[in-house]
Formats: structure tokens, C-alpha cells, sequence
């Protein structure tokens, strides 16, 4: 996600090597033109990150009494999902956008892709030290592009039946096992084991892959053409609604939310499900249980198969998942659209999605900074604008001298050093 880097010094030129560029793949070259709709949603991603980091108490259009906690809701989980999601279509820009690359062309986008995620990798393990009070994600990214790599080659179909084996294999798999072999464990970092790394995690790998590999297969076509955009549009939706339809259909009608209610009963209303007459309690103990399920951060609890219907975010389910690739098909397309007909307003936004390991890793710093000096209680209304504003500003002026972003271009310094290298050990430099 953090770009293709081609220049080898540190200048100005270097600096304005375009991004989301592929890999050159045998036979004629595709059009590098860049799509400044995947930065655009991109920079939603990561806003909505800031939105869930710095919660409802720092909004100030949207104060808690003024729809801070809908958006709240809206945002979290599914900007963590369409992270990952657009990281999938780069990687697949990266490695020959609708021609997979081989040979050449592919293992040096291999090298760059292992060299950035390891290094992304490092840098999620150094904020993690600073004790922010955030579930970081630049650890579990770095994971994830390293999984990706067996997979690069695939056609858009081949990526497609990977993304929905894992889609409806996964949340039973990663219950299952949780529920026999691995229970979660008290959480002390963003990521601190391989088990939580694929399982138990904040940002689970056998959920997030099914995003990456959806990403990928999206990123193998060609995405310029109106009629693959209308269907993914049309796709988007009907997997969202399928997501949402599908989670009211197992709780509602099959009875799901009556046995999850009868699970908590006795712990929530000290008896039976089957002893509780007062409307007001039923529905106070389905408030309680639909509130469990919002607050899940990760996967759901292992006590009821139940659980995997719901389909709230951060829960990792079947349902959960349709929705959130479902809504990143259609953000992506929109802001494809909106970017197509309106660049110069849209620039701002474009800009932050150029550089997102800049923007995401600098409000980190922020936040820990405030931490500092006013400890956790240091939420204040209009800082989520503030810091929205701030990013915009300082993305926009970077760009007009720059165009890639501080972090973006060490990065790819970085990934062309090892590049060259690589090349040099097989001697070829």
C-alpha cells in the first residue's frame, strides 16, 4: 500500500516517481495512469481510523448528543476492513495490475513488497511502545502483505474463490480452534504472538486475508473501464445486503438472538431466559447481548455458535465480512467516480491517500504527545477536526513539492536498496 518507489537518490525527481504503479509484466505495457479514487478511499480508511482512535468526546460538529456515536459505528471496524482491502488492490498494482508479472519483474516486486512489509512490521512494534491507547494495525499489515505473496500471480477469479473460501471457512475455522486449542489470552499489545497474529488478535489474519485477497482481485481488472465499475457496484451492494439480510435472518427469524438472550440470562437477569416475564427485562437483556456483540474487538466469544451470526464490526464472521467488503466495493467505486469529475476538490483528500504511513503514523505521535501531557482523559471537543484538517493541510503541501509522503519515500529508498541488493548477489549489479 505504501507505493512503488523506481528512483534511487534522494532528489526531488525520486520524490515524484508516481505510485500505485505496476510492476511491468511481459507483452504490451498497461497505461500508467494512476487512479486517484483508490487514494481517495484510501484517505477515508484512514480518517475513519482517527474518528474510532480519538472517539465520540473529540467530535464537535457530531458532539455525543448530535450523532457522534452513528458515525462512530459506521466507521469502526470498517475503516480497519477497507484498509486492508485497498492494501490488496496495490499489492496487485504492484505486481502487474490486470497481468499478474512474472519472471524479472516479479521477484524484484516481491523483494520490495517483503522489504516494505517488514519494515512496516518494525515501525507498528516501535508505536506499540509508546502505550498509545489505540489497537495499532501496522504490525498485522506488515503479516499480511508477507501472506499475500503465494498469491500474486492469480487471476482475478483465482483471487475471488480464495477471498470466499476464506470469507465462508474462516470465522468457523478460527472458532473451532480458538475454542479448542488456542483461547484468547489478556491482550498487551497490538500484536505479541503468532497466535493472535492469525487468531486472537485485534486484527485476526484469517478474517483480514479475505479483504487483502478481495482487494487483490479488484486490483487485477481494470479498473478505468465503466462497465467493470458498475459491477463492482452492483456486486458491493449485494454483498453488503447479504451481509446485513443474512445476520437478520439467523438472529431473528432461526431463533439466534433468543439463544444467545438464553445464554446471558442467568448472568445478566440472575435467571433462565424461560423464568423472565417483564417486557422491560427481555428487552433490557437483548439491549445487554446486542451490546456484547458491539463491543467485540477481533472475533467472537467461543460459548455459542451463535455468535457467528451476528454481524457487527470487529466480529469477524461470515456476515461481518460480506458487509465490509460489500461497503469497500462501494466506497471505492464512489470515490473513484467523485475523483473522475471533481480532481481539484478531491485533491486534498488524494493527497492524504498518497502518503497514508505518513498521516497514520504522525497522528499516532500526536496522540501520544496528548497522552503525555493531559493522560488518557485527553479527549476535547473538535480535536477529531482538528486533526482531520491538519492531515489535509499538511498532506496537500507536501504533495505540491514532494508529491510522496516522508514515510512513503524511505520506504521505497528502502525497498530499492534491497532491490539492488538482491541483484547484486546474483550478480547481476
Amino acid at each position: 500500500m505504501w507505493h512503488t518507489p523506481d528512483g534511487h537518490s534522494l532528489t526531488r525527481v525520486a520524490q515524484k516517481r508516481p505510485d500505485d504503479i505496476a510492476a511491468p509484466a511481459p507483452g504490451p505495457a498497461p497505461a500508467r495512469t494512476r487512479i486517484d479514487g483508490i487514494d481517495a478511499a484510501r484517505a477515508l480508511a484512514v480518517f475513519g481510523m482517527f474518528i474510532v482512535h480519538l472517539g465520540v468526546d473529540s467530535m464537535g460538529v457530531l458532539s455525543p448528543e448530535n450523532y457522534a456515536w452513528d458515525l462512530h459505528g459506521i466507521v469502526r471496524g470498517n475503516s480497519s476492513a477497507l484498509f486492508a482491502f485497498l492494501a490488496g488492490v496495490s499489492l496487485a498494482m504492484m505486481t502487474g495490475r490486470t497481468r499478474p508479472a512474472s519472471g524479472e519483474p516479479l521477484l524484484r516486486a516481491v523483494v520490495r513488497i517483503a522489504t516494505r512489509a517488514l519494515l512496516i512490521a518494525l515501525l507498528g512494534l516501535l508505536l506499540d511502545l509508546m502505550a498509545v491507547p489505540v489497537a495499532i494495525i501496522l504490525t498485522y499489515y506488515g503479516g499480511f502483505f508477507l501472506l499475500a505473496l503465494p498469491v500474486v500471480r492469480l487471476r482475478p477469479w483465482m483471487l475471488w474463490t480464495v477471498s470466499g473460501t476464506l470469507a465462508v471457512l474462516g470465522p468457523p475455522l478460527s472458532f473451532l480452534l480458538r475454542d479448542t486449542l488456542f483461547p484468547a489470552e489478556p491482550r498487551t499489545g497490538a500484536v505479541t504472538s503468532f497466535t493472535e497474529f492469525f487468531l486472537t488478535g485485534y486484527y485476526p489474519a484469517i478474517t483480514f486475508m479475505v479483504f487483502v485477497t478481495a482487494g487483490m482481485a479488484v486490483g487485477r481488472l481494470d479498473l478505468t473501464a465503466h462497465t467493470v465499475r458498475l459491477r463492482l457496484l452492483l456486486g458491493g451492494a449485494v454483498a453488503a445486503a447479504c451481509g446485513y439480510l443474512g445476520s437478520w435472518l439467523a438472529l431473528g427469524p432461526l431463533g439466534g438472538m433468543e439463544r444467545l438472550m438464553e445464554l446471558r440470562a442467568p448472568t445478566l437477569v440472575g435467571q433462565p431466559l424461560s423464568a423472565v416475564t417483564d417486557p422491560l427485562l427481555l428487552e433490557d437483556l437483548r439491549y445487554q447481548v446486542e451490546q456484547e456483540a458491539e463491543s467485540i474487538s477481533g472475533q467472537v466469544p467461543t460459548d455459542s455458535w451463535w455468535w457467528l451470526a451476528v454481524n457487527t464490526p470487529h466480529t469477524g464472521t461470515t456476515f461481518e465480512i460480506l458487509e465490509a467488503v460489500g461497503q469497500g466495493l462501494v466506497v471505492l467505486v464512489l470515490c473513484m467516480w467523485l475523483c473522475d469529475r471533481a480532481r481539484t476538490v478531491m485533491y486534498p483528500l488524494t493527497s492524504v491517500g498518497r502518503m497514508p504511513l505518513t498521516v497514520y503514523t504522525g497522528h499516532l505521535v500526536v496522540i501520544s504527545m496528548l497522552v503525555t501531557a493531559a493522560g488518557y482523559e485527553f479527549h476535547t471537543p473538535w480535536l477529531t477536526e482538528r486533526f482531520i484538517l491538519g492531515a489535509l493541510l499538511f498532506a496537500t503541501f507536501w504533495r505540491l513539492v514532494f508529491d510522496r509522503g516522508p514515510a512513503e519515500f524511505l520506504l521505497g529508498q528502502a525497498a530499492d536498496g534491497t532491490v539492488g541488493l538482491v541483484d547484486s548477489l546474483r550478480g547481476r549489479g
